[in-house]
């Protein structure tokens, strides 16, 4: 038997029985649509909360102090079955080097040490020996990590980690040997960071629960997450599934590496993740993981693609619930923090998911997959950036570096887009070719020189002289003009090399859709 909750809810609950623990009530009314109403290596790690167990462990005057209880242990995972972590496997020979090949794979830039990637390579027998050594007996230890900021797309910063080259070394090694026993694990709805998944992968899922029905979505963003994993929650999580110490403690030593700031100031490390390095995106899939099998353990429909959750249902008072619960359990379970500025319950069309908005068309109730407004905003931005009017460069020399950035661009979002995004496309080839366009007038240098090369591109003089001298318009309004449109044509641009986006995208349609016609359906 289903309850009204949870068909309201979309969740999967057994037949035959019910859920263990039952869902808590929360207060109904309100107007409770956010998270606020409601209630790569890696940016380090600001202080960390004050008596994050919560204030039960400070004693009153005259009292005792009560014991602090240990950290809670999830059962996610098991251990049958599996073969063991050992360090020995970690430091084996064979997985030293190819953990190696792997790190040069990435053209890393150097750590704090400043070695690079081939000075490492010249003395790889020596430095292979050394580390197997040197791990077995527990003798390694870490270097600092070098903080690197670059900007975030929204605004702000976000703080990068770049250990060395061996740290990256051994950092891999781990990972390898990690990967294999957790992988199989995770939950398949987790799509960050993991072989043979990807945003087209968790965009493809959302697109089946909105076709099921699904039509509101609890949009969840863990606040600064990579900086503020608990450690001693994640070492609980590796305790389950490693029994070697020497490795566990490797593992703490890697997390509690201190970070030299830009500034040269060097920081302790007490909570979070070093992004950048690569244990880390591992490390945090196994974080989330326990976020993922509660919320299948709950029946909930949703997909997760690393700290960027959404979970869909059929209501927004039922989002509203499941927003509320779902941001407890973080906070109090996970001991994060949702981001109440970055999360809502909303509409799918209404909010930006991995670049992409999804939306049900009204006409024939079929979902589309289209660029998301934040996502053209970014275009718009990068093309400016590329296409300085006074750059001192050719306009072809110019035409070529877009065109690297626009097939790379495309082979992003091409895929998870639907035919309705060709609209969107063509007025982003509009915007690149009048860029264009004010990059050749800028050329053309002065207003009389300008007027003779429209005429001879096929403009009436009588109307580029009016268009030229009228108004004293500035180069970028002067783009717009329809006469230096006629002139500087579409075809102009292409005869000069630029790649349209929209004809791109046709093509790449051609491709794909002969694939998903032979894909086995059900």
């Amino acid at each position: 038997m289903t309850t009204r909750r949870e068909e309201s809810d979309g969740r999967i609950v057994p037949e035959g029985r019910r859920k263990v623990v039952p869902t808590a009530e929360t207060p109904r009314g309100g107007r409770a649509t956010t998270a606020s109403d409601m209630a790569g290596q890696l940016g380090l790690f600001p202080e960390t909360a004050a008596t994050p167990q919560g204030a039960g462990d400070v004693a009153e005057a005259g009292q005792a102090v009560r014991a602090r209880r240990p950290v809670p242990k999830s059962g996610g995972t098991t251990q049958s079955g599996l073969p063991a972590m050992t360090m020995e496997e970690v430091t084996s020979e064979a997985n030293l080097r190819e953990a190696f090949e792997e790190v040069a794979r990435n053209h890393g830039a150097p750590g704090p040490d400043g070695q690079t990637i081939e000075h490492v390579r010249e003395h790889l027998d020596e430095l292979v020996a050394k580390l197997s050594r040197s791990l077995n007996d527990g003798s390694y230890s870490p270097g600092r990590i070098r903080r690197v900021w670059i900007p975030k797309p929204g605004g702000g910063e976000r703080g990068l980690g770049i250990p060395d080259v061996v740290d990256r070394l051994v950092q891999q090694a781990v990972h390898r040997v990690l990967s294999g026993h957790y992988e199989p694990e995770f939950h398949p709805s987790s799509h960050g960071f993991r072989p043979g998944r990807s945003c087209h992968t968790a965009i493809a899922e959302a697109k089946g629960y909105i076709e099921a029905g699904y039509e509101w979505l609890v949009d969840l963003d863990v606040e600064k997450f990579f900086d503020r994993v608990h450690h001693q929650r994640l070492l609980a999580r590796l305790e389950q599934r490693i029994a070697d110490r020497r490795l566990l403690d490797l593992i703490r030593r890697m997390l509690k590496a201190k970070v030299v700031m830009p500034d040269g100031v060097v920081v302790n490390t007490e909570e979070g993740v070093p992004q950048g390095g690569p244990l880390s995106p591992l490390l945090s899939n196994i974080v989330l993981d326990e976020l993922d099998r509660e919320l299948a353990r709950r029946g909930h429909r949703f997909v997760r693609y690393a700290d960027d959750c959404n979970i869909y249902v059929r209501s927004k008072h039922a989002g509203q619930r499941v927003m509320a619960s779902v941001v407890d359990f973080i906070a109090r379970r996970l001991r994060l923090k949702v981001n109440a500025a970055k999360s809502a319950v909303a509409r799918p069309r209404d909010r930006h998911f991995l670049g992409f908005t999804l939306r049900r068309e009204s006409q024939d109730g079929h979902v589309e997959v289209v660029l998301s407004r934040r996502t053209e905003e970014r275009f718009s931005r990068r093309i400016v950036e590329m296409t300085p009017r006074t750059m001192g460069q050719t306009l072809k020399l110019c035409i070529n570096r877009l065109n690297v950035y626009l097939r790379g661009w495309l082979g992003f979002f091409g895929p998870s887009c639907t035919g309705n995004v060709r609209w969107q496309l063509q007025a982003l080839d509009a915007h690149l070719r009048r860029r264009l366009r004010a990059i050749v007038l800028k050329q053309w240098r002065r207003r009389r020189s300008i007027v003779p090369r429209l005429i001879k591109l096929g403009s009436r003089p009588k109307t580029a002289w009016r268009t030229v001298y009228e108004g004293r318009k500035g180069l970028w309004a002067l783009s717009h003009a329809p006469t230096v449109e006629h002139a500087l044509s579409k075809t102009f641009i292409v005869e000069r090399g630029l790649e349209s986006l929209d004809a791109r995208y046709a093509k790449m349609r051609q491709v794909i859709a002969p694939a998903q016609l032979a894909l086995k359906l059900g």
